[in-house]
């Protein structure tokens, strides 16, 4: 197996597959493939047991700034376009009702300051606030058992979309296979990226690639690859390990709880699955681990490659975790997984949510959870919140924790443009088609009303 490509993508989950469904189809690049090491598409952290299902809007995500939630409100919405557009029979997602949840007069005021005087109700016209009684409607087990004194308040949207990522990705792929000049190969490890006079080759276990342009999208190993080639200089990875607890039938949506801004963390929430309403999932937890893979010890070795065993690294661990905010919650985190006392120590997180749930209610699930990959910036010595890109000649290495699988199809339509530009206009991107098949279908207003202008508006800084 081997082969001379314009562009190939490393990395089949979610981040890689959209990429390849944006090039395919709406570029006129004339090669293109996909390289995936698992024997299927979005095996790792984009299968749909491995994260939260979350559709992050910035609406009920408290650790939002009024700017990020703009940023990521565009790039939710581009994906809710395609799910609405193209997963009519709800198999790939669901749309249920969310909600940010505040219990007594502290959390209920910064809801309130952040609903009408921060602006986050202007910027989503759906979100409104909701009382105890409009709770309990849309919610019974979220008021049921509380303390009736306690003043509560929510901020709630009916557009909750819970996603199966796994399904979705797949779904991109398959509509990129529809194009000619689009090839994907599964079960093909790529050992080596090596820059040559002509573009890069990648070396992988079934034979070699060449290709003009390349793109890492791989999760924690696009760091590694990254750092073999040459880049990354100053960042390094501290891989957090998310796991879940189970319950049946407790949520008929997504319920949130106020989040802690410092942390890049989401707070513990409680959802309905995706595919099974009748299964309530808490969670994620946030568990430091050594390797780049969640359960698979063959990529300690890998994590090791990332860190690099060097002062600075040790240095900016050192500096993250003596944080009195972090240092408390990573120790609390490692103590949901021990068998029996993690299961009592975690009940408390989820009677936040649920106040009636009793310690034989939840149980921990078994093989759910993966690996965040969050960046550590060894100068500042410190965490960078959000995603990371790393864009080179030719190449580019995409590092994505959360919101990243949120966020992905705007992800893919800017590196897409920077493809673009690496082909020095030998190639053209029909972003308004993209916005069409996209944003544009995404219901606005009560009634739905149809995408005034963002389907026709263009970012002049992508022009």
């Amino acid at each position: 197996m081997s082969g001379k490509y314009d562009l190939v993508i490393v990395g089949g989950g979610i981040s890689g597959a959209s990429l390849l469904y944006t090039v395919a189809k709406f570029t006129d690049v004339e090669s293109v493939a996909l390289v995936e090491k698992e024997d299927e598409i979005a095996a790792i952290n984009s299968h749909v047991t491995n994260n939260s299902q979350t559709l992050h809007f910035g609406d009920i995500e408290t650790n939002y700034t009024l700017e990020k939630a703009e940023e990521v409100k565009e790039g939710a919405e581009l994906l809710a376009g395609y799910l609405e557009n193209h997963d009519g029979e709800r198999e790939m997602h669901s749309k249920r009702s969310k909600m940010v949840l505040g219990v007594g007069d502290e959390e209920v005021a910064k809801l309130e300051e952040r609903y009408h005087e921060e602006g986050f109700g202007d910027l989503y016209p759906k979100l409104r606030p909701i009382e105890r009684d409009e709770i309990a409607e849309l919610e019974p087990k979220v008021v049921e058992g509380r303390d009736p004194a306690k003043d509560l308040l929510a901020l709630q949207t009916p557009d909750g979309y819970v996603v199966d990522y796994g399904q979705t990705a797949q779904s991109f792929v398959e509509k990129a296979e529809e194009e000619e000049g689009v090839d994907v190969f599964t079960g093909t490890k790529v050992e080596d990226v090596t820059e040559t006079t002509e573009g890069y080759t990648l070396t992988t276990d079934e034979g070699p690639f060449d290709a003009d342009v390349a793109v890492v999208a791989a999760g924690s190993h696009s760091l590694q690859i990254a750092k073999e080639m040459g880049y990354g200089e100053g960042k390094v990875l501290l891989p957090v390990a998310g796991s879940f607890f189970l319950a049946e039938d407790f949520l008929n949506g997504k319920v949130y709880t106020l989040q802690m801004k410092k942390l890049p963390f989401a707070a513990v929430h409680g959802d309905a699955d995706v595919h099974d309403d009748s299964i309530t999932r808490f969670g994620p937890t946030a568990k430091l681990v050594p390797t780049l893979e969640r359960g698979r010890l063959n990529t300690v070795g890998d994590f090791l490659d990332v860190f690099g065993l060097n002062v600075a690294s040790f240095l900016s661990y050192g500096n993250i975790l003596a944080d009195r905010i972090l240092l408390p919650y990573v120790l609390r985190n490692l103590v949901y997984d021990v068998p029996e006392v993690g299961k009592r120590t975690f009940l408390p997180e989820v009677q936040k949510v649920v106040p009636s749930a009793e310690l034989d209610d939840i149980e921990r699930a078994k093989g759910y959870g993966g690996v965040r990959p969050q960046i550590v910036d060894t100068k500042k010595k410190s965490l960078d919140m959000g995603e990371a890109k790393i864009v080179g000649d030719d190449v580019i290495f995409n590092i994505t924790p959360s919101p990243g699988a949120s966020t992905c199809l705007k992800n893919a339509m800017r590196d897409t443009h920077t493809v673009m530009d690496f082909f020095d206009g030998e190639y053209e991107f029909d972003e308004e088609a993209f916005r069409a098949d996209t944003i544009g279908n995404f219901p606005r207003g009560e009634n739905g009303e149809e995408l005034e202008s963002a389907v026709e508006e263009v970012d002049e800084d992508e022009e």
